[in-house]
């Protein structure tokens, strides 16, 4: 994964917009939390294969972590925290945010194809 150019994973986004796709979507801070410190408070998210189609995306923010939404006929997919992204083999855009430790602590992903269990 590569830091995020912001004009550049736009682009990308907008590619995908106005199409039936396939969002992942996960936050988490895992055992992290309370690994650490027995009193925190384990959060965590996940959708897989939920199949979308938005009207607009856009990745706003500067600086160390962006925040990615996805606007639905219905409301709104949004990410918070993402700093780095790619687009993979299979031509899925793949967003993830990593604490400065390198764990996952949130994974925004879109497909034109179901992902794989």
């Amino acid at each position: 994964m590569e830091a995020i150019e912001i004009n550049q994973l736009q682009r990308i986004i907008d590619q995908h917009a106005n199409k039936d796709v396939y969002v992942h979507l996960e936050t988490t801070n895992g055992a992290y939390a309370s690994h650490f410190n027995q009193d925190a408070y384990n959060v965590g998210a996940f959708i897989r294969n939920a199949k979308v189609n938005y009207q607009r995306g856009k990745i706003v923010g500067a600086g160390a972590t962006y925040r990615v939404g996805l606007k639905l006929d219905i409301g709104w997919i949004y990410a918070e925290g993402v700093n780095q992204f790619e687009v993979d083999d299979k031509n899925r855009l793949l967003m993830a945010g990593h604490d400065r430790e390198g764990r996952l602590m949130v994974a925004l992903q879109i497909s034109e194809t179901p992902f794989n269990y």
